[in-house]
């Protein structure tokens, strides 16, 4: 199993679909580097050389995208942040809400989780 910037990727899948396994990289990003370093689109992870593999790694490098743990690290700094100065969203995301202006009273089940039914007792 090939193991690009500490990511293990999938052997028997081709190129641009097992890059995709890499955080950070997806379907656009991935035929770049695929068309920019050269590699054969339809060969498969496992026939990939040592030298193909660092020209993959060197050319992420160049372009200076941030990949697997230096984007989560950017992300969940910039939500601490949101959270730290308080701001609207940032308190949206402590509660586990929609951040983005959707609606709460039905629907957000995705954000706010099952439901939580609340009954009343008689006497």
């Amino acid at each position: 199993m090939p193991r690009l910037l500490g990511v293990d990727i999938p052997n028997n899948k081709r190129i641009a679909f097992a890059l995709q396994y890499i955080y950070g990289i997806g379907p656009t990003k991935a035929d770049a580097i695929v068309e920019a370093t050269g590699l054969n689109p339809a060969a498969r992870a496992h026939e990939l050389s040592e030298e193909q593999m660092n020209k993959v790694v060197q050319y992420i490098h160049e372009q200076g995208w941030k990949v697997e743990g230096d984007l989560r690290r950017e992300i969940i700094g910039n939500l601490k942040r949101l959270s730290a100065i308080r701001c609207y969203r940032g308190t949206r995301h402590q509660r586990g809400l929609p951040v983005r202006g959707q609606r709460t009273k039905t629907n957000a089940r995705t954000r706010k989780g099952g439901r939580k039914t609340v009954g009343v007792k008689k006497k």
